[in-house]
């Protein structure tokens, strides 16, 4: 099968790599040119507890490189994906499906305004990944599974392609008839720790110590379930203890959320799509997110400061 993955991150390049290894050709999209230039001259490399695995897969900033795909995995950051899904519009052929693995809500909605109906199928990942080098991923796929489905429910013949696709590759997947229960799900997760890393810098290990953070975790997670249920979002699981002991586990103390990768890279997060996307739903259904609310504003001042931090940054002098 021929994929390509837009977005190719951290957690693209696990998927990538994973399926890369199994067999598949495999493109990576991603605009960070060192990491184009790392994986074609010296492959992907993916870091998985003592094992180092070096993948010959190609890399691209430019997808009209490519050609037609069968399958296209979706893993930009949201508040990316419109102007990603233009850009990627020529590999999208009649017959590709399109798979978001995004978190947060709301970019199943973007795709389909883009390509049409019918092209996109949703799912939720928990597995992990986290760039060390240009092209080095320390990925978290042991123990971590992931949950694909079609959005009216069925049980269709490309679903069942892509579960068995990605259990060869190593990746845990599993097919859901309620795939909004699973959003959901996954966005809880992404409540528990997401923006508490952010704000705390803490890296999982070291977030679950604090007891602290475990309170203000399971105070914003309690939040997000009120507000599902406000909503008629049937959840596979509603405690909130048992939803933050899943968000690490399996996962390497060193981990970091993805709210702290970007945060470290001086770059805008997802935060308005995860725990914004809690306060935005509790507004219209009159369920209070205070907790969700801070740690929303927290990370806006932490951006603010990261960019204001940039724009002091001296520029070179030109050299004659």
């Amino acid at each position: 099968m021929k994929i390509a993955i837009l977005g190719a991150g951290s957690l693209g390049s696990v998927f990538g790599g994973s399926l890369a290894s199994a067999g598949s050709e495999v493109s990576l999209i991603s605009r960070n040119a060192a990491y184009v230039d790392a994986v074609n001259d010296h492959g992907l490399v993916l870091i998985e507890g003592s094992q180092r695995r070096i993948i010959e897969v190609s890399a691209t900033s430019d997808p009209k490189s490519i050609g037609l795909v069968d399958l296209l995995i979706v893993l930009v950051k949201s508040f990316d994906t419109r102007e990603a899904i233009i850009s990627a519009k020529t590999i999208v052929g009649p017959t590709t499906v399109v798979l978001t693995l995004q978190n947060g809500l709301g970019n199943e909605a973007v795709i389909d305004e883009e390509l049409g109906r019918g092209f996109v199928v949703a799912g939720r990942t928990f597995v992990g990944g986290d760039a060390i080098a240009p092209g080095e991923i320390v990925a978290g796929l042991r123990g971590k599974h992931t949950v694909i489905g079609e959005l009216e429910g069925v049980v269709t013949g490309r679903i069942k392609d892509i579960s068995a696709l990605f259990n060869r590759a190593g990746i845990d997947t599993e097919i859901s008839t309620n795939i909004n229960s699973v959003i959901w799900g996954k966005l809880l997760v992404n409540v528990a720790t997401g923006a508490i890393a952010g704000i705390t810098g803490l890296p999982y290990g070291l977030l679950y110590q604090v007891s602290e953070v475990h309170e203000v975790a399971l105070n914003a997670v309690n939040e997000a379930i009120k507000v599902a249920a406000a909503l008629g979002i049937e959840l596979s699981v509603t405690d909130p203890e048992q939803i933050w002991q899943s968000a690490g586990t399996g996962l390497a103390a060193e981990f970091r959320t993805s709210i702290l990768q970007s945060l470290d890279r001086g770059s805008t997060t997802e935060v308005d799509f995860i725990n914004g996307a809690v306060v935005r739903a509790g507004s219209k259904v009159g369920v209070p997110t205070p907790v969700n609310s801070t740690l929303v504003g927290c990370i806006k001042g932490i951006e603010a400061r990261n960019r204001a931090n940039h724009k002091a940054q001296p520029r070179p002098s030109a050299s004659i």
